[in-house]
């Protein structure tokens, strides 16, 4: 059975665990914007050649994709994303990043705040378990390391570089996230888990003049602040009770000086949905509200609207989901628990799509056990357990690692376990 073979791969946990823990410490203390993950994306490829796959570089521009191939049977695809974020660190870890890095045209800070350097480590350890048990199990094992999930176009852009000729024929793909909830634990959840994000940017038009003269002007700041005020409503109002949505307005830009009335404001939001029926209808309502408070104020253009930044929603399979599901409480026991939906997004879905492969996507949690019970009995777990993306997120190493590291290898082994006999 799977969940045996699983226990007869991971007996070599302990000793992954020993470069495992300095390699994510390694990591951690160098993160990488998106589209420029170079050192990692090499760090990478090598711990992969030296475990025996067959290793492609450059895919998508710093992707790494790594293959097993151990005889006849399925293929399981496994991912992981390498980007950080332009954070600065704020954790006090010893090995806190100190990066900074250039981003249209300007020196930002880097940060691993959202525990791609976990999965990355964990997928490594995975991969090098399999390699070393293949007695255990038959089929291919795939591994793509993935640039730029954080500005949602690195895994399109793996698949426009070829990754399908590259993979071959998969059967499932498999992927996680470590979240702030205790270590040790794996959640899975079938069905819609991760939002769906569209950010949009949005210029609306006036006409500018002297501060003391508004008479003469056509303001975009009050435009704006109505514009704002009123995209409240949007999920308040028009949005059905239960249809879980998010709309957050993170930034409104206008002018430079307290006594000029600006030409124009600039309002930036995101929104977060589960079906593209929700979505589709909130899209349509902001392009409504805009464009009315636009003529209210007799603007003397149209708005501007422009897309960028879209997710598409993860929708786990309930077939592989549980499927996972099992093989996770076979072997974590109680550790194996529901993952509440997520208003998170991810990219990862547009790899399975493309594949035309089923797919789940499961959590595993960063936070000590024993700090997080502390917040909970106290009713401040929202207050005290930084979460990701956070300036302060930092998972415990362990018991992080072996449970990303041993969920991957059980819910892989859920498809390339040996059965009896074989």
């Amino acid at each position: 059975m799977a969940s045996t073979a699983a226990s007869r791969v991971l007996a070599g946990l302990e000793n992954v665990r020993g470069w495992q823990e300095g390699f994510y410490q390694d990591l951690h203390a160098h993160p990488e914007l998106s589209h420029q993950e170079h050192r990692t994306a090499g760090n990478v490829a090598q711990r992969m050649r030296d475990a025996g796959c067959e290793v492609h570089e450059g895919v998508g521009g710093t992707g790494v994709v790594a293959v097993l191939r151990n005889g006849d049977g399925p293929a399981v695809l496994m991912r992981a994303d390498m980007d950080a974020l332009p954070v600065r660190e704020q954790t006090g870890l010893p090995y806190a990043s100190a990066v900074t890095a250039t981003t249209d045209g300007a020196e930002v800070p880097v940060m691993h705040a959202c525990g791609h350097d976990v999965h990355v480590t964990c997928l490594l350890g995975a991969m090098e378990l399999l390699a070393g048990a293949t007695s255990e199990w038959t089929g291919t094992a795939v591994a793509v390391f993935q640039p730029a999930e954080e500005v949602a176009d690195g895994a399109r852009g793996m698949v426009d570089d070829g990754l399908a000729k590259i993979v071959g024929a998969v059967d499932v793909a498999l992927c996680q996230h470590v979240l702030a909830f205790p270590a040790g634990q794996v959640g899975t959840r079938s069905g819609p888990t991760l939002s769906a994000a569209d950010s949009m940017r949005i210029t609306v038009h006036g006409r500018g003049a002297h501060g003391s003269m508004p008479q003469a002007s056509v303001d975009p700041v009050v435009l704006a602040a109505m514009i704002v005020v009123r995209l409240q409503t949007v999920i308040s109002r028009e949005t059905r009770p239960g249809d879980p949505a998010v709309l957050t307005v993170g930034s409104l830009q206008a002018g430079t000086k307290s006594n000029v009335i600006p030409d124009a404001a600039t309002i930036q939001l995101n929104i977060r949905t589960y079906s593209e029926q929700t979505r589709t209808a909130i899209l349509d309502a902001i392009n409504r509200i805009v464009t009315a408070e636009c003529d209210a104020s007799r603007s003397p253009a149209p708005p501007e609207f422009e897309r960028f930044d879209q997710f598409p929603v993860t929708d786990n399979d309930p077939g592989v989901t549980d499927r996972v599901a099992t093989a996770f409480t076979d072997h974590f026991g109680d550790c194996a628990v529901e993952l509440p939906l997520q208003t998170a997004s991810e990219d990862f879905s547009d790899i399975p799509k493309a594949l035309g492969v089923p797919y789940t996507y499961w959590g595993i949690g960063g936070v000590d056990p024993a700090t997080y019970e502390r917040a909970a009995k106290a009713g401040r777990v929202a207050d005290d357990i930084p979460v990701n993306h956070s300036a302060q997120f930092a998972p415990v190493i362990q018991p992080t690692l072996d449970t990303g590291t041993s969920a991957l290898v059980v819910a892989a082994l859920a498809w390339l376990g040996r059965s009896p006999g074989g």
